[in-house]
Order: structure tokens, then C-alpha cells, then sequence
């Protein structure tokens, strides 16, 4: 049977299609391999398995993120600033680099040593992480910069955004499911070498995932259009720094996805222990949290006819109005018997449903942003713009941990006792989650619906323009 001839654009690429998208979403799953990993168990690897003590973690938590201060913004201008010609072009040349490095520099951070010298921890986390946060760097700019190289038009990036998204949940719900069932022992503890078992397979099903992308993802715009402006003047960070706080609708998706983090990672640590000691059944949390995930499928099949009607922004501010609901019956005097856990599972699920519009159209936001600052200065700077908005996401995910281990610790938790917490520990923690989806959801609907400023009218007019300009 012969083959189907490949149908070409104008400009003789192959047609946007089902490939692509396929192809985007794994990539963002083999990041999230790695990240799921680290966000959700990290705190309890360290806090408990480690025993680094809740004030040692916090500290050297905020240390990295000073790392993280230097990591994004100068990566992201090197790439910006990299004139060179690669065989496979430069996105995905880096790509490839920072999700090999992902792979040896997750297994490192989680070497079980428990019995080291407290110093020697130390530096194994120090050291440990900010490898691993560099090569996320080098792998997740590029790759997030991708989306408006692959395609120009907004509902191809809408689409692209949406698929990223299921890599990105899938990439995070295969970790939530199976981790805590093949992590915790019968009596609620971590098991820390299977741990670092854990970070093998899910390093090398990571990397498998960027070299499927990296095959058989298009690139139908110059890369060089990427970073050369009109005018060719010469890049400037300071400038580009300045152009980024002039942009409204860059700092609104910012906002909104520092608060999802400081929300949803930040309260990570807290959850487990509320499975742990409130619940009592750490092995069984995973499960409980991919039921409360699911409403967020249900929509995804309609969520490009909803943006293309309603558009992104007035999608994504709805979504947050419901999260905020969902966040507030998480106040509701919930016992730890069955009834409770059942009202606790209908009030994420209220969450993850609202959470899912912003999830799922978040990427084509920033992608947005990023050509507004083309539309308004005349210079995409798109590495620059998208790692100072990967920077503060990161600062968020560091921050926003770190202090909630030590309001954890001022609420009575301590890491050495396990899943043994007292009872009065494990009820503050339950309250503790609740106010952290609440603030979350209450900053996601204020930075959405009162900062980002390019609602559906405005991309029209942007993109029409832009077009025009292009074609000069």
C-alpha cells in the first residue's frame, strides 16, 4: 500500500496536525518526569528520610533559589544571545543537552545516604539541585519558546497549549499515583532508596519522551526571527528586564502561575503529611488526588471551541472563580473518617476542574505575552521574556515550599517523627492546605481577570497586525 503523500503549507512545511501536538505534549511529560518527582517528594525525602531538620531544608532551599536568580534570566539571554548554527537547530540542540543532564543529575540529588555527615548532606542537596535546576533550564526555555516557532497562528497555539498540558498532567499524575504506592511502607514512612530507584526509570522515560518530541516536532519559522529584531539592535537584558515590567500581560500569566505553585507546590509537603497522620494512608493519597484530578478531563476535548468563542483570558478567569469555590469547602469541618476523606475529594475536584482552563490554555498565554512585547517594542526577545517568566515560576516553587515548611514546623510538624505526627499536628495541616489552595486560587482570578489585559478582541487585533508586519 503506498503511503499517503505529506501535505505541505505555503511555505513547505508539513501542515500543522495531530503530529505536532502528539509530539509538543511529550515533551513537556518527559520534563515532568523529572519535576514531579522533585516537587513531590523532595520535602519529605529530606525533611524525613534525610533528616535535615525543617530549618536546615528551608534555608538551604532558599539558598539554590539564588541560583535560580542567575540560572534563568542569563540562560535564557545566552540562548537568546547564540548565534551559532547547529545540525539540528538550536532549540532542539538544547533541548537534547539539558534532558540528559536531567536524567544523571536526578539520580544524584537522590543518592539514600541518610547516614552521611549532616555536612555532607548539605552539599549533596546544594550541589544536587542546582545541577538539576540548570539543566531543567537548558531543557524546559527552548522547549517553552518552541510554541511560536512551531506555528503563528493562535489557535494552533491554543491547541499546542491544551496538549502540553495533558503531557504536563499525565507527566505529573504518574508520579502522584504510583509514587506514594510504591514509596511509603505499611506503617506511612518513605523508603528512601526506592526513592532513587524511582528517579532512574522516571529520569529514562523522561528522556525517552524529549527524543520522541525532538523527532518528530516542525519548525516552520526562522529560529534566527526568534531573537534578531526590526531594527537589529543589539540584545540588551537590562532592556529586555524593562520591557518585561511594561508588559501587563507577562507579569498577569506570571502572577497567576506563582500562585498556582506557591498553592499547588507549596502545599505538597502539608498534603502528604495529612495523608500520613490525619488520614492515615500515605500509599492511597496518590489515588485519591488523580480522582480529584479527573473533572479536568472531561473539558479538554471542547477547550479549543470554548476558546475560540469565549477566548483565552475570559476562560481562565471563570476557572478560577470555580477553584476559589473548590478552595473554600476545603474550610469545611472535615473529619478523618470515610465522610471526611469524601468531602476532601469533592473539594478538589471542584479545584482541579476550575484549575484546568488555566491549565490548559497557561502556555498559549505566555505565548501571547511574548508577542505582545513584539507587537509593542518591536523585538520578540522571546528566550529572555519566557525565562524571566520561568524564573519567577521557580521562585515561586522555591519560596513558596520553603516557607510553608517552616509555618509547617511552627504548627508543631517534625520531619524525624515521620508519619507519626500527633494528632493536633495532622488537624493544623488539613487547615493549612485549605488556605494555601484558597490563596492560590483568590491571586490566580485577581492576576487573570485584573492584570492580563489581552482578551480575545486584543489577540485579534495583535495578531492581524503582527501578520502584516512580518509579511514586509
Amino acid at each position: 500500500m503506498a503511503k499517503k503523500p505529506v501535505q505541505l503549507d505555503a511555505n513547505g512545511y508539513r501542515k500543522f496536525g495531530m503530529r505536532d501536538k502528539i509530539a509538543y505534549a511529550a515533551g513537556d511529560l518527559g520534563c515532568n518526569m523529572s519535576f514531579a518527582l522533585k516537587s513531590s517528594i523532595m520535602a519529605i525525602f529530606w525533611t524525613q528520610f534525610m533528616a535535615l531538620g525543617e530549618e536546615l531544608y528551608a534555608t538551604l532551599l532558599v539558598i539554590v533559589q539564588i541560583w535560580d536568580a542567575i540560572n534563568d534570566p542569563l540562560l535564557g539571554s545566552l540562548f537568546d544571545a547564540d548565534k551559532r548554527k547547529y545540525k539540528r537547530g538550536k532549540f532542539k540542540t538544547y533541548i537534547f543537552i539539558g534532558a540528559m543532564g536531567l536524567l544523571f543529575s536526578g539520580l544524584f540529588f537522590f543518592l539514600p545516604v541518610p547516614n552521611a555527615p549532616k555536612m555532607a548532606r548539605c552539599v549533596l542537596f546544594v550541589l544536587g539541585y542546582v545541577l538539576w535546576d540548570a539543566f531543567y533550564t537548558v531543557a524546559n526555555v527552548p522547549y517553552g519558546s518552541m510554541m511560536s516557532v512551531i506555528t503563528t497562528d493562535g489557535s494552533e497555539r491554543s491547541q499546542l497549549s491544551t496538549f502540553r498540558s495533558i503531557g504536563s498532567m499525565v507527566g505529573n499524575i504518574l508520579p502522584m499515583v504510583l509514587l506514594p504506592v510504591l514509596c511509603y511502607d505499611a506503617s506511612n514512612n518513605l523508603k528512601g532508596e526506592t526513592v532513587f530507584i524511582a528517579a532512574l526509570v522516571m529520569g529514562a522515560i523522561g528522556l525517552v519522551c524529549f527524543i520522541f518530541m525532538l523527532k518528530k516536532t516542525t519548525i516552520r519559522v526562522e529560529e534566527s526571527e526568534v531573537q534578531i529584531s526590526e531594527k537589529k539592535q543589539k540584545f540588551n537584558i537590562f532592556k529586555a528586564m524593562g520591557n518585561f515590567m511594561k508588559n501587563r500581560a507577562a507579569i498577569g500569566a506570571t502572577l497567576a502561575a506563582m500562585a498556582m505553585f506557591i498553592g499547588m507546590q507549596g502545599s505538597t509537603t502539608a498534603t502528604t503529611v495529612l495523608f500520613q497522620s490525619y488520614f492515615g494512608n500515605a500509599k492511597a493519597s496518590g489515588v485519591i488526588m488523580l480522582i480529584s484530578y479527573l473533572p479536568m478531563f472531561l473539558f479538554m476535548p471542547f477547550i479549543k471551541k470554548i476558546v475560540d468563542r469565549f477566548g483565552k483570558k475570559e476562560a481562565c478567569a471563570v476557572g478560577a472563580a470555580v477553584s476559589t469555590f473548590g478552595a473554600a469547602l476545603l474550610f469545611l469541618p472535615l473529619g478523618n473518617e470515610t465522610a471526611g476523606l469524601v468531602g476532601y475529594i469533592i473539594a478538589q475536584a471542584f479545584f482541579g476542574f476550575g484549575l484546568g482552563f488555566y491549565t490548559c490554555v497557561s502556555w498559549a498565554l505566555m505565548a501571547d505575552a511574548i508577542d505582545y512585547n513584539e507587537w509593542k517594542n518591536h523585538t520578540k526577545e522571546e528566550g529572555t521574556v519566557y525565562s524571566l517568566h520561568s524564573f519567577f515560576r521557580k521562585l515561586a516553587q522555591g519560596l513558596g515550599p520553603s516557607g510553608v515548611i517552616l509555618i509547617m514546623s511552627a504548627l508543631g510538624y517534625d520531619g524525624e517523627l515521620g508519619a507519626n505526627q500527633p494528632f493536633e499536628v495532622a488537624e493544623n495541616m488539613k487547615w493549612l492546605v485549605a488556605a494555601l489552595y484558597t490563596f492560590s486560587a483568590v491571586v490566580m482570578f485577581i492576576s487573570i481577570a485584573f492584570i492580563y489585559d489581552l482578551n480575545k478582541k486584543k489577540v485579534a487585533q495583535m495578531t492581524e497586525e503582527l501578520a502584516a508586519r512580518r509579511a514586509k
